[in-house]
Formats: structure tokens, C-alpha cells, sequence
């Protein structure tokens, strides 16, 4: 050595110094006691060393001497030769280098035009060694494999790996078991499948199947949208190896949700659709069966059961509107309810599969937000398999600049710790081996995993689209290469496992399929011979009955058995003073002393499906105890923090009662419960904003979803929403549920939209839901201020009599003849009004309120207008502005209820761009102004 006095001095002063057995066991102990207390290069040596049945740290330390046998230093006299060793731990070193980083060398782009860079720690010099160490034996460490190798030979293991077709990320994992898994996983294959002749063959004729189809439409149906799969045709087989390794692994159901690009082909492909009902999509032909308006041939959902070698597996691809990932939720939402259906609580037999295009997985808030779900309580599915499709182009962008702040676009699943695996679209072998892995990771460890399945796409974005207008670099390239079906034919005749003639004829018998309308999936069950016991039962409900009536009442003896088991908690539970004393109040309603409040009966209702074997989903911000302290689902335990749910207390065979405190995210959570309630008609599904406006951060979901599904895609869903909505003087962002909004979605029956101002309306509108024949959205706009006036109380005695009013006629008329002003209203307004009315003591106005907005209860409201024969004036009258609330939406219905005959003034707040205003003493006034032009007086 040149500088062997200076390297010795350098020496002297790092961890290294005296290098010799008594001073590994010393450092070795420490190691044991505290590993942040050694070196990050002795940590890196040690954390490697092979695990030894019994080893803890009061262990004889003989398996660590026989672990360092070959690096004992050869001595000397008193010298001790480092250098091995300091090599052996760089060696070390440069392993874990390309399990961190190898993927950058990855050859994952089909286009060859990704700039991998260069990476300063994949390199020999880096790690202070040489191409003259190549032929040196090291010790392996943890790399799978002989326990000793040259360093030629470890690094062709490392690159074979983890710089082959597949990149791999999963160093980032905090978990060191999941870590390892994958590791052995990756290394003990080299990164690569091991696939019989025959298991080729299949993979050849998945692959022609896919390119095929696509070449068909694109010639059978010039200029048609399609969302093409090609360039991207190993996603087919990728999704058939999925399924049937998904049934050998014991699941019973997958479902999927994914976006518009290579829809048709799994439809086809993998699902089995049959090739004459594409076509007849293609053709926009309406079935003519009535069920609705329907929808784009890309956007539909299907489902199928595929034999697979553990038996039967029903696969559901999920409805998608065109708003990307917005799908997510929704599927993670239906595969809870499947998962709850089978009592499946380790999520074993029921998946979620998701496939998302790259610039959506990156730039679509929901994809985070259905991240942050995956492991919460009452949202999880314990794991879902995520497959991006990436293009590398997103919608029309070609540089990375502009689609996405980071390397790739899947680094946003980093945030739960998720594994993802790149993959060279083009090498489909490779395909497989990850989808295999990516699907025992996810059944061993319950959580998402993400294959980069990197690709491109050899059309625009939609076929009329010319993309060489925008990328003609890429499109130039794109044009003169081979399709992964030509690849790997060439490959496999190479190999001698098929021949040119063959692989023609494969084309030519799936064409002539296609043309005769013969299935194209094998796997398939047709429907009489499937043995499918876990469909949701939706055959009562087909009758769509939500406009009769149906007793919602529940008799005395019942209610009190059920408030005793309410309040019976266990022995020593301390209650926070505020809430003893609505739990006191609550005893007091019971037994008659008190009139019952909103909580009470919202609580009653509650307890009462349960008792009759309605299972109740309720979720929301703060939903636990409610946002304005109502509820009280949950109580705590003041000493211990323990908490107790009375409703899941009531009897050993009831039904199932969850109530979720949400995360603090209102797109994905509703999703997320529209996913359940559209696979469960027998829960009641709730899902409540923490204030009404907050909704409009769902918007998505009730436009697309909640409003229209029915419709579209004939899809039934009992979801209802809880948006508080009040004027007291809270500003712009607290006070309207936008109440305009729901009602202008409003047509077809389609949902119902309610504004209940009592507390017997609240019990009996919810055991109406579930009770009567139907199952459509319900929007309920709740009370804040209501929740504890007085007025809004009711005797107990209502909920054993009567029903939901959809019209409440006044009850304080004593004489119908005199008045001359009638007042129309919903909600807040009504106990305004009639404060006034009193203190002015005006006997010659009515005021009725109008509890269901929609369907608007016209005959009801005729009924009760003609107990008035003597108005004059009819005036609607609401909190809102005059663009916002009711008014515009509804009018026509109340006018008509009232006759030509007759006009129909507004009283109200004026036009406004804010919901309401934000000055305390401004509100007051226009609140003035408002009764004061309903009820004719000076304000």
C-alpha cells in the first residue's frame, strides 16, 4: 500500500481501529444494548448477520465468531491486516445500494428514451473498491445465495435483480419482516419467472388475444372512442394471472375498479363479455328494456365467475364515471361490504384490485386520500393490489415536469408504506412474476401493494386523437416499434416453443371468434352452474316503491326495553359531567317527564333497526358524539378512557352497529360508504358532513354517484347524508348544506331530499328508509340550533304513532277561515316564524312546512291548503338567498299545488354570491327583513 502509515493513522480514528474478535463482540454488544450507538457502517454488518434459533443478547457468542471466521484479521505480530475487513463491509454496503437504488438502473421504459442517469452508489468506486476486487470471495450477508461469493458474481445477482426488467422499491418499508419477505422474494428468483413451455404458450395466446381485439375495433369501428389497451397489451395477462393465482390463494371475490384505457379488452378478455354484446355497445344500440338513460360503453361495469384451481372466484369490475380515480373509494367501500357479508375479517377471500392511469395516481387528491383509508379503522380492506398503468404521458403532457413533483408517479403510495414494483411493460414474463408476487405480498401481509406497469400507448388519447402533434418525438419512435405480442413471439420462437405458423393462426381462430360471437374466455361459469351464495339480495327492491307509506311505528314496550338497555353501562363507568347529564335527560324523556329531543330519537331509531336486523354504518367527522354533542354513540370512561357503545350493547343476536369517527376527508369517505351501500341494501349507510357545506368537497360523488348511478348504470344505492344546515349567524361556511344544489340534481325520483324540524320526523324518516321497499339516496339537511329547542321536542308517545310528514300542516290555527296569509316553509325558518306570529299575534297566517322536498309532496300539500279556503296571499319564505335554497328549484311545484289561480310571493334574503354573511349584526338584520316580508309587517 502506498500510504500505508496514513491509511493506518486514518484508521486509528474510525470505528475500525483494533479490528479484532474481543473488539467485534464488544461492538456487537453495544449493538444488542443500543443500535444507534455503533456506527451506521457496523450497524449495516451487523443488521445482516443470519438469524440463529434462541439468539438474544445473553447468548454465547460463538455464532457471531463462526459468522466472522473469514473476517479475522491475519495477524501480524501486533498489526492487524483491515483492509478485508473494511472491504467486506463496503461489499455489504454496495448490496444494499441496489436494493435502495438499483431500480434507477432498471430497464423499465419499452421506448429505451428514459434517461436513467447516474448513480454515484451503484458504483465500485463509490464504495472505495475496484475492478481488481472482482475476483475476491466475500461474504453475502443477506443477499440470497451462496453464503460466499467474488464480487463479479454478487454484483451479476444484484443486476440481474434488481436492474433486469423489474425495479424494485421496498427499501423504504419500516417493517424489517415485510423487507426481508420481498427481498427473498426478488433474490432467490433473480428477478425473474420461471414459467413452463405450456405456461409461455398461454401467456403468447393472452398477449395475441389482447393486441387482436384491439386491431379488430380499430378497423371494425374507424374513429370510435376506445381508450386502446396497445402498447400496454400485458396488462391481460397480467389481470388472468391475478384471478386464477388469486384463487389458488384462496380468494372468492375480487373487485375492480379502473378508468376508461383497456376497459373493453378485460371486459372481453378476461371477464368475458361477450364479443356481440360489445359490439351492439359500439353501435349505441339502447337495449330497450327502459332501465334508464344508460351510459358510454367505457364507463360500464360487469361481473363474472371464473373457475380457477381453488374453485370459483366472482370478479366485479365496478361502474366508472369519467372522473378517474374518483372510482377508488367506491370499490374499497363495495369490497368492505362483501368482506362483512362473509364475515371475513382478515380479508382473505374478498380483494380490491385497482388499475389507475400514471398522471391520475399522482395528481388526483382521492388517490391519497383512499391511501390514508387503507389501514383506519372501519374503512380498511386489508390491502388492495394497485396497478398503474403508465403511459408515461398522462392525458396530452410529455414531460414528467408536468405531470408530477417526483421521480415517479407512484412515489404518493410511500405514504403507507406500500412496496412498488416497476415493470417493463414489453418484458411480460417479467409481468407475471410481479403480479404473482405482488398478490402473495398483499395475502401475507394485508397491506396495498403497487405494480408500475410502465408502458405506452400507441394512439392518442382517444383513437381521433393525433398525438403527434404535441409528442412527435415519442410518436416517431412509437411508430417504428414492435408490439410486446412481436417481441415475444420472437422470443419464443428463438426457444423453440412456438413457430411463425402457429402464432398466425392463433390471430386467425380468435378473429373467426370474434366474428361468430364464440366466448373468448375459457374460465368462465356460465350463471346456472355457479354456486354463488354471497349476492347481495336486491330482488325486493326492484319494485322501487318510495312514495307509499309504511308503518314506521314501534310500540311502547318495546322503546322502553330498549332505552333500559341503552342506559346500562358497565359497572364503574364514569361519564363526563355534560354527558350524565344528557344521559339523565334521556331517562327523563323516557319516562315522560321530559319531551324528547333530536338525539334521543335519533338514537331510538337506531336501536330499533338494530333490534329488527338492520345493521347501521355511520360515519363522519366527529360522528362518535356528533359534531354539536347531540349523540352520544360513544361514551368514555373517565378514569380509564374506555370506551362504551350502548347500541352495540342492546342483545347478544342483534344486528351489527359501527360508528366511524373518519378521517378527515369528505371525498373518499363518502365514496367509500356509496361503495358499501350500493353492495348492502340491508344497512342503513350513513355519512355525515360535520357541517352541510363541507359536502361540497364531494361533490364528485353526489354528481356522479349519488345523483345520476341510477340512471346510468341501473345501479340501486340506500346511502343517506346527514348535512347540518341552519342560518344562526355562523358565516358563509356554516350555514348552508347548499340545499340548491341536491334539489336541481333532483329528477326521475332519484333520491329524496328532506328537511325534518322535529324530533319524532328524524325517527320515523330513518325507519322509513329502511323499512319501505326502496332503497334511493336520502339527503337529509339536519338541525343545529333544533337539536335543543325546546319546540323541536316531541312526546315519546310520536313514535308509536303517526309517520314521516311530508307536509306538517299548523297546528297553532285554531280557525282555518280567518286566514288570510299562508306561509310555505322548510326548516329553521318555521320556529322563526312562529316566534313573530306570536308576538305579534297574528291569527290570520298559517304557516306549513314542507318536510320532503323531493319527491315533492304535491297531493299532500293540496290536502292541507284546502283546509284554508280563504288565503289571499301565499308566500314562500326560507333562511337562504334567492338563488340559493329552495326557491328556484321548487316554486313550480308549490304553484302548482296552489293552482293558477293564485300567485306565490318569496320572502327571503336577496340574491347573494356567499351563502350567507359573516357580520353577527348583519344577519340579524336581514333575518329581520326576511320575517317581516313573510308576514306582512314592518321589520
Amino acid at each position: 500500500m502506498s500510504d500505508d502509515k496514513g491509511f493506518k493513522s486514518r484508521w486509528k480514528s474510525t470505528p475500525f481501529a483494533g479490528a479484532n474478535a474481543g473488539y467485534l463482540e464488544q461492538l456487537y454488544e453495544e449493538y444488542l444494548r443500543d443500535p444507534g450507538s455503533v456506527d451506521p457502517q457496523w450497524q449495516a454488518l451487523f443488521r445482516d448477520l443470519p438469524k440463529v434459533d434462541g439468539i438474544d443478547k445473553d447468548i454465547s457468542h460463538a455464532a457471531i465468531r463462526a459468522q466472522f471466521r473469514h473476517l479475522t484479521p491475519t495477524r501480524r505480530h501486533a498489526d492487524v491486516d483491515v483492509t478485508l475487513i473494511h472491504k467486506q463491509v463496503k461489499v455489504l454496503q454496495l448490496i444494499n445500494a441496489y436494493r435502495f437504488r438499483g431500480h434507477q438502473l432498471a430497464d423499465l421504459d419499452p421506448l429505451g428514451l428514459r434517461d436513467k442517469g447516474h448513480i454515484p452508489e451503484l458504483t465500485l468506486a463509490h464504495h472505495e473498491l475496484s475492478d481488481a476486487d472482482l475476483d475476491t470471495e466475500f461474504e453475502t450477508g443477506s443477499l440470497v445465495g451462496p453464503d460466499r461469493a467474488r464480487l463479479a458474481e454478487i454484483i451479476n445477482i444484484l443486476v440481474n435483480t434488481y436492474c433486469g426488467s423489474i425495479g424494485s422499491e421496498y427499501m423504504h418499508l419500516v417493517d424489517t419482516a415485510e423487507k426481508r419477505w420481498i427481498q427473498h422474494y426478488l433474490e432467490s428468483a433473480r428477478g425473474h419467472a420461471d414459467l413452463s413451455e405450456g405456461q409461455k404458450r398461454d401467456l403468447f395466446s393472452r398477449l395475441t388475444a389482447a393486441e387482436t381485439l384491439e386491431k379488430y375495433l380499430h378497423n371494425k369501428y374507424v374513429g370510435q372512442k376506445r381508450f386502446s389497451l396497445e402498447g400496454a397489451e400485458s396488462l391481460i395477462p397480467m389481470l388472468h394471472r391475478l384471478i386464477q393465482h388469486g384463487g389458488e390463494s384462496g380468494v372468492k371475490e375480487m373487485a375492480i375498479g379502473m378508468a376508461h384505457r383497456g376497459r373493453l379488452n378485460l371486459l372481453v378478455n378476461v371477464l368475458g363479455k361477450t364479443p356481440e354484446e360489445l359490439f351492439r355497445e359500439f353501435e349505441g344500440v339502447h337495449p330497450g328494456n327502459g332501465n334508464g338513460t344508460g351510459d358510454v360503453k367505457y364507463h360500464l361495469g360487469f361481473s363474472s365467475n371464473l373457475d380457477t384451481p381453488g374453485g370459483l372466484l366472482h370478479v366485479a369490475l365496478a361502474f366508472n364515471p369519467s372522473h378517474l380515480e374518483i372510482v377508488d373509494p367506491v370499490v374499497e367501500g363495495s369490497v368492505r361490504a362483501r368482506q362483512d357479508r362473509r364475515q371475513d375479517w382478515e380479508g382473505k377471500q374478498v380483494v380490491p384490485v385497482l388499475i389507475h392511469g400514471d398522471a391520475a395516481f399522482s395528481g388526483q387528491g382521492v388517490v391519497m386520500e383512499t391511501l390514508n383509508m387503507s389501514q383506519s379503522r372501519g374503512f380498511s380492506t386489508k390491502g388492495t393490489v394497485h396497478i398503474v398503468i403508465n403511459n408515461q404521458i398522462g392525458f396530452t403532457t410529455s414531460n414528467q415536469d408536468e405531470a408530477r413533483s417526483t421521480l415517479y408517479c407512484t412515489d404518493v403510495a410511500k405514504m403507507v408504506n406500500a412496496p412498488i414494483f416497476h415493470v417493463n411493460a414489453d418484458d411480460p414474463e417479467a409481468v407475471l412474476f410481479l403480479t404473482q408476487l405482488a398478490l402473495d405480498y398483499r395475502m401475507r401481509f394485508y397491506k396495498d401493494v403497487i405494480i408500475d406497469l410502465v408502458c405506452y400507448r400507441r394512439h392518442g388519447h382517444s383513437e381521433a386523437d393525433e398525438p403527434m402533434a404535441t409528442q412527435p418525438q415519442m410518436y416517431q419512435h412509437i411508430d417504428n416499434l414492435r408490439s410486446c405480442r412481436d417481441l415475444y413471439q420472437q422470443r419464443l420462437e428463438a426457444e423453440g416453443v412456438i413457430d411463425a405458423v402457429g402464432a398466425k393462426q392463433m390471430i386467425a381462430d380468435y378473429r373467426d371468434a370474434l366474428e361468430h360471437n364464440r366466448p373468448v374466455v375459457h374460465e368462465m361459469i356460465p350463471p346456472e352452474q355457479a354456486d354463488y351464495p354471497y349476492s347481495a339480495d336486491w330482488s325486493a327492491y326492484h319494485t322501487r316503491d318510495c312514495v307509499s307509506d309504511i308503518d314506521t311505528t314501534v310500540d311502547p314496550q318495546t322503546l322502553q326495553a330498549l332505552h333500559e338497555k341503552l342506559d346500562r353501562l358497565p359497572e364503574d363507568f364514569k361519564l363526563h359531567r355534560t354527558v350524565e347529564k344528557i344521559m339523565d335527560n334521556r331517562r327523563r324523556m323516557a319516562s315522560g317527564e321530559l319531551a324528547m329531543d333530536w338525539g334521543f330519537a335519533e338514537t331510538l331509531a337506531y336501536a330499533s333497526l338494530l333490534h329488527e336486523g338492520y345493521p347501521i354504518r355511520l360515519s363522519g367527522e366527529d360522528s362518535g358524539r356528533g359534531t354539536f354533542f347531540h349523540r352520544q354513540a360513544v361514551l368514555y370512561n373517565q378514569h380509564d378512557g374506555e370506551a362504551y357503545v350502548p347500541l352495540r350493547n342492546l342483545s347478544d343476536d342483534q344486528a351489527n352497529f359501527l360508528v366511524i369517527n373518519s378521517l378527515l376527508s369528505e371525498e373518499a369517505v363518502l365514496a367509500f360508504e356509496y361503495g358499501y351501500a350500493t353492495t348492502d341494501p340491508r344497512t342503513l349507510v350513513i355519512w355525515e358532513a360535520q357541517f352541510g357545506d363541507f359536502a361540497n368537497g364531494a361533490q364528485v360523488v353526489i354528481d356522479q354517484f349519488i345523483s345520476a348511478a341510477e340512471q346510468k348504470w341501473n345501479r340501486l344505492c340506500g346511502i343517506t347524508l346527514f348535512l347540518p344546515h341552519g342560518y344562526e349567524g355562523q358565516g358563509p361556511e356554516h350555514s348552508s348544506a347548499r340545499l340548491e344544489r341536491f334539489l336541481q340534481l333532483c329528477a326521475q325520483n332519484n333520491m329524496q331530499v328532506c328537511i325534518p324540524t322535529h324530533a319524532a320526523q328524524i325517527f320515523h324518516l330513518l325507519r322509513r328508509q329502511m323499512l319501505r321497499q326502496c332503497r334511493r339516496p336520502l339527503i337529509v339537511m339536519t338541525p343545529k340550533s333544533l337539536l335543543r329547542l325546546p319546540e323541536a321536542s316531541r312526546p315519546l308517545s310520536e313514535l308509536s304513532k303517526g309517520k314521516f310528514y311530508r307536509v306538517i300542516d299548523d297546528e297553532q290555527v285554531q280557525n282555518p277561515e280567518s286566514v288570510k296569509r299562508l306561509i310555505l316553509c322548510s326548516g329553521k325558518v318555521y320556529y322563526d316564524l312562529d316566534h313573530r306570529r306570536q308576538q305579534d299575534q297574528r291569527e290570520d297566517v298559517a304557516i306549513l312546512r314542507i318536510e320532503q322536498l323531493y319527491p315533492f309532496p304535491e297531493k299532500a300539500l293540496q290536502a292541507a291548503l284546502r283546509r284554508y279556503p280563504n288565503v289571499q296571499d301565499y308566500i314562500w319564505c326560507q333562511d337562504e338567498p334567492m338563488n340559493q335554497g329552495a326557491w328556484y328549484s321548487s316554486q313550480h311545484h308549490m304553484r302548482r299545488a296552489i293552482g293558477e289561480q293564485h300567485g306565490l310571493q318569496y320572502a327571503g334574503r336577496p340574491l347573494m354570491a356567499a351563502p350567507a354573511v359573516g357580520y353577527p349584526s348583519l344577519h340579524k338584520q336581514q333575518q329581520e327583513n326576511l320575517l317581516a316580508d313573510a308576514l306582512g309587517t314592518p321589520a
